[in-house]
């Protein structure tokens, strides 16, 4: 049975990513509080995967873990995107004029702000850590002037009662989880990859190498600049790119690698469904 760390505890998305990445493949699921000790794990050898988000279609991308997959030097195998509905759930029979705070992560505050100002204008937010962390809090402590917002996943798990479903912003709201391991896949059968590189400081340097993915029938799905730390006002570019032919991604790697000062493969592999569906 795969052990597959992820950061957050039962109920969080991370786990949800985990258990419909696998399907009804068993796992054992390792919970971690931070990313950092996700990746401490598969370094160690204490886990054989890793789930991690890496973007939201509404907050952005999470830089720190752009830098983590490096400084391991994990690969990335696969990949799921998960629909994120929020929904506001309390203590059973805790009524909406009784809720004087609301716990969540500052994440799901940040998607979630058009419901708050419209219904909880006065109620404080407390960032107390992973969205089905705050909703076990809540149990735990039977805390009856406060709010969790949360997945459904974690009001059934931990007995919450569900005051209102899809109280998220934008409905088409997703995140992006990678599939972490210690040695990549073949580049057979592959459609994706996560490239990270480095380009010369001179005019047109990053258009050249975006030309030749162009060049090649290449698809650059995103790019993503990241600060260099320790060198100020120095960038490497994560890319993401998907291809029909695996002999022309080849044929661009081997001419990319002429054209820039650093280059490395984050990762092949076979590109997830983008498909967002109601939970």
């Amino acid at each position: 049975m795969k052990k597959v760390a992820i950061q957050g505890i039962a109920g969080s998305f991370h786990e949800d990513a985990a258990t419909k990445y696998f399907g009804e493949e068993p796992i054992e699921v390792i919970e971690c509080k931070t990313f950092k000790q996700v990746c401490e794990l598969i370094d160690n050898d204490q886990v054989d995967i890793a789930v991690m988000a890496i973007e939201n279609s509404i907050a952005g991308s999470l830089l720190q873990n752009y830098q983590l997959i490096r400084d391991y030097h994990l690969k990335i195998i696969g990949e799921i995107y998960i629909h994120i509905q929020m929904n506001l759930m309390v203590y059973p029979g805790v009524k909406k004029k009784e809720i004087k705070e609301i716990y969540s992560h500052p994440v799901s505050f940040m998607q979630c702000a058009e419901y708050l100002e419209k219904y909880f204008p006065n109620a404080e937010r407390r960032e107390l850590g992973d969205n089905a962390k705050v909703a076990k809090l809540i149990a735990d402590e039977k805390i009856k002037n406060a709010a969790a917002i949360s997945n459904l996943r974690s009001a059934n798990l931990y007995g919450l009662e569900v005051l209102d479903k899809g109280v998220e912003s934008n409905k088409k709201n997703y995140t992006r989880f990678l599939i972490l391991a210690k040695h990549g896949n073949p580049a057979e059968g592959t459609n994706k990859a996560s490239l990270c590189f480095e380009v010369g400081h001179f005019y047109g340097s990053l258009a050249k190498v975006l030309n030749i993915f162009a060049e090649n029938k290449i698809n650059l799905t995103k790019i993503q600049s990241v600060p260099i730390i320790g060198k100020p006002n120095e960038y490497s570019f994560h890319v993401d790119i998907e291809w029909d032919e695996l002999q022309n991604y080849e044929h661009a790697i081997h001419v990319i690698l002429k054209n820039v000062s650093s280059l490395s493969i984050l990762g092949e592999y076979v590109r997830g469904d983008l498909a967002i569906h109601n939970q």
